[in-house]
């Protein structure tokens, strides 16, 4: 079973969903949430962007991390200046994280149009941030910011980015999905191509979810050859959010036969403990994770779940830690009611009168 390293940016990505807010507390009792679970990375902010993110690594040291390297994220060096002279990369060393990730530019229009620099001056940038950083002893995560619109625009400078990053040490060039508008085939068919121009690299995927396709683009690039997974666990994050890790981890494991970090049999209690924290309600049909995932409300589904659970679920609640539920309605069958009311009429049989009284009784009240 090949590995899958689980980066998760919820604490830094996820803040920046329209409906997120966290406190320095709220930061620090999930990122001890994700330890517990066992992601292989959090990602916890950007401290040179707000006091909250320095306050947050200057407590870090509250924390009993046993299972996640804790990450601190920045950009490059800016233009025309030295790595070393450069105050965010300063401020990102302070930090003190045994890991870092870094973005930098890789769409052309980006460099000229956003960052007002020369394309040969981003690659500088680039390649002298990430040296920077390894001379101080750190693990390097690049994020090819636009990978996808910027290959889109011009493959080889878009590959002379990686390139650049994985000649001064960078320990995982990650392909960002950075606008969400990459649909899943496209993404297999760009990260096959430099799966094959960088063999021996290990390669990442950051995936956004403006075509609500971001699950599926991150599973299909696991299929073109990543091996590291970025995303935030209940989806949450700028826009229409990131890529939802609790959709992603179990078909990791369960549909596709790999190895990534995290306990999935956790998966539904961390998953609404984040949610609690965050002050957000998860969708009753979230994959997985939902209170409505495992339910069945039509008799005919009922009656087939009761006589054999794989006649209607892909795979046992139970593996996620979640239940399997069969709410009331005027689609509810003989079934369904028996298996409801169980508990405290166990005499109750398919055939007795009184069971059809409730059956029409009940249809009759939804009306």
């Amino acid at each position: 079973m090949k590995h899958i390293a689980i980066f998760d940016s919820t604490l830094r990505d996820g803040a920046q969903g329209v409906d997120v807010a966290f406190s320095v507390n709220d930061k620090l009792a999930i990122a001890q949430a994700l330890d517990d679970f066992g992601v292989g990375y959090i990602e916890a902010g950007n401290p040179a962007s707000n006091p909250k993110d320095l306050e947050f690594f200057a407590r870090a040291s509250e924390l009993t991390l046993r299972r996640s390297r804790l990450t601190a994220f920045g950009s490059t060096c800016r233009k025309d200046m030295r790595a070393e002279d450069d105050q965010t990369l300063a401020t990102l060393l302070s930090a003190n994280t045994p890991s870092v990730a870094i973005f930098g530019k890789s769409w052309d229009l980006h460099v000229h149009e956003i960052i007002g620099a020369t394309l040969d001056e981003n690659l500088r940038m680039i390649a002298d941030s990430v040296r920077f950083l390894k001379s101080h002893g750190r693990e390097v995560i690049f994020d090819a910011e636009h990978f996808f619109d910027g290959y889109a625009s011009d493959p080889d400078y878009a590959l002379a980015v990686l390139q650049a990053a994985s000649e001064a040490g960078a320990d995982t060039l990650v392909l960002c999905d950075t606008n969400g508008g990459t649909l899943p085939l496209r993404v297999y068919e760009v990260v096959r191509s430099v799966a094959l121009r960088f063999p021996t690299f290990a390669l990442g995927i950051h995936a956004h979810n403006d075509t609500g396709s971001a699950a599926a683009n991150s599973l299909l690039a696991v299929e073109a050859g990543v091996t590291h997974v970025q995303g935030t666990l209940i989806g949450i994050g700028e826009r229409c959010g990131n890529a939802d890790l609790s959709t992603i981890l179990p078909s990791l494991k369960l549909k596709m036969n790999l190895d990534p970090d995290g306990d999935i049999a956790r998966l539904c209690a961390v998953s609404g403990k984040i949610a609690e924290i965050a002050n957000i309600i998860l969708p009753s049909n979230k994959p997985y994770v939902g209170t409505g995932a495992f339910a069945h409300k039509g008799g005919m589904h009922i009656d087939g779940v009761l006589k054999n659970s794989v006649s209607f679920e892909h795979v046992d609640p139970e593996i996620v830690g979640n239940s399997r539920r069969f709410p009331m309605s005027e689609v509810a069958g003989r079934n369904g009611i028996l298996e409801r009311i169980k508990s405290y009429a166990p005499g109750l049989t398919k055939d007795d009168p009184r069971l059809a009284e409730l059956l029409a009784r009940l249809k009759t009240l939804e009306n």
